[in-house]
């Protein structure tokens, strides 16, 4: 398939991956727009698009809950608030995409490449984050807390800091201050305290220290035996 596909149904898009897979070849949808009336908000869901080239893609709202794209190129790719629930992300490239207001909850990103990439608003509540290359930003996913038994998500880069549980979004001073107005220093009060205290400790470790950061070219030769670690 050329480059700069625009306007795809949801069949044309997983005749593609039948017809590459059946070749051996790697689906081909780069620069592909998947945002076209057809398809727009209209579900992949469960789609094994494992290995598929998507970089630079649009699936801006698409539904790609508990879908397979691990060691998918999604390099550069819009994914604004696109579901991606549940989904196998194992090892996938996802270098500069926008995943504002993404829904990633419980998501494998294992050994995901996630350098230069918007989570502005992402949800990661339960996501799976472990030797990720999470570039400037700094995630920790804690729970279930609270008297929702929700997770608490912070998210930071330079200069930008959220806060995410339930339908609080905030900085952490934000948070703390919703803390002590509505939980005072009762049980949640203080289960969200030392949470916050927590949060305060990362924050404030060099970058080096809270980062873990895996290579594509040790991902690439160990990719069964990484894949335990989902």
């Amino acid at each position: 398939m050329p480059d700069g596909v625009t306007d795809m149904t949801t069949d044309q898009v997983l005749e593609i991956v039948q017809n590459a897979r059946e070749h051996g070849a790697v689906p081909n949808l780069r620069n592909a727009d998947l945002t076209g009336a057809s398809l727009a908000y209209a579900s992949l869901y469960g789609a094994n698009l494992t290995g598929a080239d998507l970089a630079g893609a649009n699936l801006a709202y698409a539904n790609l809950r508990d879908a397979d794209l691990a060691y998918a190129k999604l390099c550069g790719a819009d994914l604004t608030r696109v579901s991606l629930a549940d989904a196998d992300l194992f090892g996938v490239d996802l270098y500069g995409a926008n995943l504002t207001g993404a829904d990633l909850t419980g998501a494998s990103l294992a050994y995901a490449n996630l350098y230069g990439a918007n989570l502005t608003g992402a949800d990661l509540a339960g996501a799976k984050l472990a030797y990720a290359n999470l570039g400037e930003w700094t995630v920790l996913c804690i729970g279930p807390i609270g008297s929702r038994g929700a997770y608490l998500t912070y998210k930071a880069r330079p200069g930008f800091e959220e806060v995410m549980t339930g339908c609080f979004r905030g900085t952490l001073a934000q948070f703390e201050a919703r803390v002590r107005e509505t939980h005072g220093n009762n049980q949640y009060g203080q289960e969200y305290a030392a949470a916050i205290a927590c949060i305060k400790g990362l924050r404030d470790m060099p970058l080096r220290a809270r980062v873990h950061r895996a290579t594509r070219t040790w991902v690439s030769k160990n990719k069964e035996e990484q894949r335990d670690d989902r």
